[in-house]
């Protein structure tokens, strides 16, 4: 097949994919072989959880709990 034969779509997603593949080859990954601190993976996990169900935030109550100033 020849680029004259391809749909715009399909030459779009050639040219996406291209792109792509050219950017992973330029820029590496610098987290790569990198581990996750569990109590960080578990807090995005929660903030994932609340995107899931429609919060984009963090409750300011929460907020102010986490910092020890739920008391004042």
């Amino acid at each position: 097949m020849q680029v004259k034969d391809l749909t715009i779509d399909e030459l779009k997603t050639l040219i996406r994919e291209t792109v792509m593949e050219a950017l992973e080859a330029l820029l590496p990954d610098p987290d790569e072989g990198a581990t996750v601190r569990e109590d960080f993976k578990q807090e995005l996990l929660e903030i994932r959880k609340r995107r899931a169900l429609g919060s984009r935030s963090i409750p300011a109550e929460e907020v102010m709990e986490r910092l020890g100033l739920g008391d004042r």
